[in-house]
């Protein structure tokens, strides 16, 4: 009997700890957003980024043929007052507690839970970024934001930067939404233009390719093509941070197609891997 009651508790207590085992979901953004919220490498390559920005920016402002909006640029630029072109999101300001909403809740991305944590006005500044807008303002720079973000989202958006010292444009409209005209959408070209006919933009800052041409969403070899293309610019008039939560990388092997389900998902993106065989 005693046998048979010890068998039945090992029995009990390893269902138990399997159970326990399952009980943490697994999330395809864990790592990620672990990486960006709590990695002294996410906050040093974010210093770097920025470090390199104002030496770029001081370059820039020696040379009147440099501009970084090569598609919207026109002739005669040279002597436009200049400018710099900033995304916004996981550019300048860290919304990866929304991310980690998201992973802890096993949830995925909604414009109605994203607009509410907008509006919370709790994302804080990327590393080294509020200090680098403040040094182009100090140069004589205008420092323009062209964002997702919905005009809905401007007023808080526009209190969260504020309270952290970052540019607010004088009695320039710098915040650039999407949609705020018929013609600015999520692709960002037009709004670019919009700058460019007044400006000479001499930097562009972002964490997508999006932010830095409208052919970003083709498929992986499309994709390399246009990054080919642009090779000279990365680094020089083009300066990416990090972000390894989301972006146009993760959903090329899937045809940006967010239709599909989860698992259609993640097969695209594990067939788009290179993996070694193994022994």
């Amino acid at each position: 009997m005693t046998r048979i009651i010890a068998l039945a508790l090992a029995i009990g207590l390893g269902l138990a700890g399997g159970v326990a085992a399952q009980g943490v979901p697994q999330n395809d953004n864990l790592n990620a957003t672990l990486w960006t919220q709590r990695s002294v490498e996410f906050k040093g390559t974010a210093l770097t980024a920025f470090a390199l920005a104002k030496l770029r920016l001081d370059e820039a402002l020696k040379d009147p043929n440099w501009t970084a909006a090569p598609d919207e640029q026109k002739g005669g630029f040279g002597s436009l007052p200049p400018a710099v072109i900033l995304d916004i999101d996981e550019t300048l300001m860290d919304n990866s507690a929304y991310q980690g909403w998201m992973v802890m809740k096993d949830t995925s991305f909604d414009p109605k839970t994203w607009n509410a944590f907008v509006n919370t006005r709790a994302s804080v500044p990327i590393p080294g970024a509020v200090e680098f807008c403040q040094y182009a303002e100090s140069k004589g720079v205008k420092v323009f934001y062209v964002s997702n973000r919905t005009g809905e989202e401007e007023p808080a958006t526009r209190d969260n930067m504020a309270k952290f010292g970052f540019p607010m444009g004088g009695n320039v409209d710098t915040f650039l939404m999407a949609r705020e005209r018929p013609d600015w959408t999520s692709a960002k070209g037009t709004r670019r233009a919009h700058i460019a006919k007044d400006y000479r933009v001499l930097l562009m800052m972002g964490d997508n390719f999006g932010d830095f041409t409208d052919e970003y969403r083709g498929g992986e070899a499309e994709r390399l093509a246009v990054f080919e293309k642009h090779k000279a610019r990365w680094g020089r008039e083009w300066i990416v941070v990090a972000n390894p939560t989301y972006g146009s990388f993760e959903s090329a092997p899937f045809g940006h197609d967010f239709k599909k389900s989860q698992d259609d998902r993640r097969q695209a993106k594990r067939g788009a891997l290179t993996a070694w065989p193994g022994p």
